[in-house]
């Protein structure tokens, strides 16, 4: 069994055997993009690698200016930004929105309100670190501040955000507007969670700080999931930890059925006596690849010393390098030869899947893995999602929608075993991500929300101030799809989105969503979030959240009736 988990690798992907289903008509769509890997190499691998070189110099230019010289660079960009705002005509222009094109997001939904009326803004010069107190143990960093540019400056210095998101390409801004988890998030939560305070200009211009406990904590509270309709971010000051050298990593193999597979790894973070708080019996780092129906991996991570990983018989892997095997593959070593120990220096753990992009890469470029492909041509992955994004064409972005599933679900731990079970029936996508993080049950409610009275059932993981969730990532191609069979995505999601709703759980609005209106805010909380949009006069200048979210193209009419609303009514009906 783990023989052939570890085989299926060398190829693109497939999941379980299933029901056989009708056969899907071959398309030049299909032809397209089974061959769009000529594209990649020839046209997005080297204008990527381009790309990045600019974009590591710019950092290089910035960290040489001292701290001082940013801020003041900082608050000339604000005041820019100030000005461009209080120039609007809300009666003559359109609603606020960035200048950035919709193609540079890592997010899979269509930015397709840009394409409509529109009054933009430029904030394509907030992507510098301003601060690191080491002291305070708090990074103030603008909101294009990417992670691999952040991880690069603290990690030397022994500091690292308390929760870092594995993809180089991520933001700060992104991550705070939409949602961020890393494999640290079972002790910290989401990103949002690890931020003390968020600068924000409003609708009319006004520049205002927000934390927990000020004037403005109705904001703080707020911001989080809002996808920037509630103020434009310039800046967030977020906490950070000492950290060592390297991550000893365990990697543990789990056989059995899908509940078996879930109640290990739910062993692997939860210690069963409830003591969750408790740093011996929780490892620092956790995260699960469920590779088959019937096969796992669980890894777990704890901070060690440079002293500890160099001593003899302990091994290294500097799995950053461009010529080593993907993350996610060498993990399926733990099938065949059992449970093993090892060290990875702890930036290259941090960012481990960003060279597959998890194991998309695979689907992009499906010899990406092999060994000679690694050697002559690694060092330029991985492909942008931005340039992957721009050079698709409406033809193969609708193919991806229909034909392919790329999600985080968002479930209460003791519900993961049945999200596994939706998944293979429904998609039967492997490998499968988990992540857990908590929720926490803060003073005033988010857009989510730990389940009612979830203290009162003192579940494996949970504590009185946070219930545990676990990050259920279904990023490949449907089996269905690889078998060459007929898949209804928009169906399978929609179902997907309706068992989320009724199990207190939520999906990432990066992804593509298939909600309406009404069950949009079944699922998320639009208390507060409704409340700030009228307090901040953000209605009529900033689109709301489930516009923002919503799919397909918006009209000229959808964007005049946005521009006119003078009150909100989100749907608040009971789930």
């Amino acid at each position: 069994m783990a023989d052939s988990a570890a085989a299926s690798l060398q190829q693109p992907l497939t999941a379980n055997p299933a029901t056989p289903r009708k056969k899907r008509p071959w398309s030049i769509v299909d032809f397209l993009v089974q061959f769009r890997w000529i594209l990649v190499i020839f046209v997005v691998l080297p204008v990527s690698f381009a790309f990045q070189c600019n974009k590591d110099f710019w950092d290089w230019w910035s960290n040489r200016k001292s701290f001082a010289e940013r801020e003041r660079e900082h608050q000339a960009a604000v005041q820019k930004l100030v000005n461009r705002l209080k120039s609007r005509d809300r009666r003559r222009d359109g609603l606020v929105c960035t200048s950035r094109k919709p193609w540079l997001s890592v997010s899979m939904r269509n930015s397709d309100y840009k394409r409509a009326r529109r009054f933009e803004v430029d904030m394509n010069e907030f992507g510098q670190i301003l601060a690191v107190d080491t002291v305070n143990r708090i990074a103030r960093c603008e909101p294009y501040v990417s992670m691999g540019q952040l991880s690069a400056v603290t990690v030397p210095l022994g500091y690292a955000l308390e929760v870092v998101p594995e993809l180089d390409d991520l933001t700060v801004g992104g991550l705070i507007n939409g949602y961020g988890i890393e494999g640290s998030s079972h002790i910290y939560g989401l990103f949002q969670d690890t931020v003390e305070a968020y600068e924000i200009v409003l609708a009319d211009g006004t520049l205002v700080r927000a934390t927990k406990d000020n004037e403005h904590a109705d904001l703080f509270y707020a911001i989080p999931w809002s996808q920037g309709t509630l103020g434009l971010l310039v800046a967030a000051e977020i906490r950070m930890i000492p950290v060592k050298e390297f991550m000893r990593v365990t990697y543990t193999p789990v056989k059995g059925s899908l509940r078996e597979i879930t109640q290990a790894y739910i062993d692997s973070f939860c210690p069963r006596d409830g003591d969750q708080d408790n740093p011996d019996k929780v490892p620092d780092f956790v995260e699960g690849m469920v590779y088959t129906r019937s096969e796992g991996v669980m890894m777990t991570g704890r901070y060690a010393s440079r002293e500890e990983a160099t001593r003899p018989g302990n091994v290294v892997n500097n799995c950053g390098w461009w010529w080593t095997r993907w993350f996610y593959q060498h993990a399926t070593d733990a099938l065949t030869r059992g449970e093993f120990v090892e060290y990875i220096p702890t930036r290259q753990y941090y960012h481990r899947h960003t060279r597959s992009l998890y194991w998309e890469g695979k689907l992009i470029l499906p010899f990406a893995d092999q060994w000679w492909f690694r050697v002559l041509l690694g060092w330029m992955m991985p492909p942008k999602v931005s340039f992957l994004k721009l050079t698709q064409g409406e033809a193969i972005r609708n193919y991806y929608h229909e034909r392919h599933v790329c999600q985080d679900m968002l479930v209460p731990l003791y519900k993961v075993a049945e999200a596994l079970e939706l998944n293979d029936q429904e998609f039967e996508v492997y490998p499968i991500w988990l992540c857990p993080h908590r929720l926490f049950a803060h003073p005033m409610r988010q857009m989510i929300n730990p389940e009612p009275d979830f203290w009162a059932h003192k579940r494996q993981g949970d504590t009185p101030t946070a219930q545990m969730y676990t990050d259920i990532g279904l990023y490949y191609s449907p089996g269905a799809v690889l078998q060459g069979e007929e898949f209804d995505g928009v169906a399978a999601v929609q179902r997907m989105e309706k068992w989320l709703i009724e199990n207190g759980s939520f999906q990432a609005l990066y992804a593509v969503t298939e909600l309406n209106e009404r069950d949009f805010w079944r699922m998320f909380d639009a208390s507060l979030y409704a409340a700030c949009r009228e307090k901040y006069n953000a209605v009529g200048t900033f689109m709301s959240v489930y516009y923002k979210s919503k799919k397909g193209r918006k009209t000229e009419a959808e964007v005049m009736q946005e521009e006119r609303k003078e009150k909100e009514a989100p749907v608040l009906e009971a789930v």
